[in-house]
């Protein structure tokens, strides 16, 4: 059975593109009201991959009616000098985002640029306020990959009060925030690392299971309990026997679909709804900034965007 046939399959596309729509109604009105939504993403140095993100990222800006500007600076920039850089987007009011695209070069602490970006510009949810928040039940500015992961598992109707949720992988951007924008929702979340005893052992009780670890087909159909959601997270090149290169994610998506009831393809499960949600970001970011605005001079008009 094919991709586009199996109703198992949680694919990403058709819930961006609603995510989208939505943000392009709250576009147009925010532009009518004077305040048009921008982006501005940071690139330092020269990477190929960085191009591709640039890229789509731009393409959907364009689609959701938000401006788009790529900033790019030579891989010999110092920590201090792009941070200055940052200091000055943060005080442009017609800077409603800051994108900061990695990898950046060894020399540059990508924490402190997040660091760096104002808490109200912090459309990636990556700045520690921002990442605090949700621990506060304050989940409309979470990390995007994140975000999008859990608007997945929304999708197959499951109730997530009580639901038994399992997650490989505690990086700070992804394995973290799931947990907790998921306890939020009422979910009981286990998160299994490098240091967890039995992986396996935990993820076969999960009604829904995320994998975020970067290991390619870590996880196989017996670690998987039946009917279960998975949502794998992971992005990783694969080499096959013909010598071409394939990208694959942290399960073992052949096997383990014939035990699941749902499990996202990669690509075009979580990617597609990850640009959404730094999409939808910017416009919470942009409330946000308006509503500051209101507080401090007591109304909102055109003159705050020019």
């Amino acid at each position: 059975m094919s991709l586009s046939d199996d109703s198992r399959y949680l694919k990403g596309g058709p819930v961006a593109q609603r995510i989208i729509a939505a943000v392009r109604e709250d576009a147009a009105i925010a532009k009518a009201e004077g305040f048009p939504p921008k982006l501005i993403s940071i690139t330092v140095g020269d990477t190929a991959a960085v191009d591709v993100y640039v890229r789509n990222q731009r393409a959907k800006a364009q689609l959701a009616g938000i401006d788009f500007e790529e900033r790019r600076f030579p891989a010999t920039i110092t920590s201090g000098e792009l941070e200055a850089a940052i200091h000055g987007l943060n005080a442009d009011p017609r800077v409603t985002g800051i994108i900061i695209q990695r990898p950046v070069p060894a020399h540059i602490p990508v924490r402190t640029l997040q660091a760096a970006v104002h808490p109200l510009k912090d459309v990636e949810g990556m700045h520690p306020a921002s990442i605090g928040n949700i621990v506060y039940n304050q989940l409309d500015l979470a990390p995007c990959t994140a975000a999008a992961s859990v608007e997945l598992l929304k999708e197959t109707g499951l109730d997530l009060k009580g639901l038994e949720v399992v997650i490989v992988g505690h990086s700070e951007i992804v394995g973290k925030p799931i947990a907790f924008l998921l306890m939020s929702e009422g979910a009981t979340v286990t998160v299994c690392h490098h240091m967890t005893r039995s992986v396996a052992a935990h993820a076969r009780r999960a009604d829904a299971l995320f994998v975020a670890v970067g290991k390619p087909r870590l996880i196989k159909a017996d670690m998987v309990k039946p009917g279960a959601a998975v949502i794998d997270i992971g992005i990783n090149s694969e080499i096959g026997p013909d010598g071409s290169s394939r990208i694959v994610g942290d399960v073992d998506t052949e096997s383990v679909r014939e035990v699941a009831s749902w499990i996202t393809p990669v690509p075009g499960g979580v990617g597609p709804i990850t640009v959404a949600i730094l999409l939808r970001n910017t416009m919470v970011a942009l409330s946000r900034q308006r509503a500051l605005y209101e507080a401090t001079y007591g109304t909102v008009d055109r003159l705050a965007a020019e």
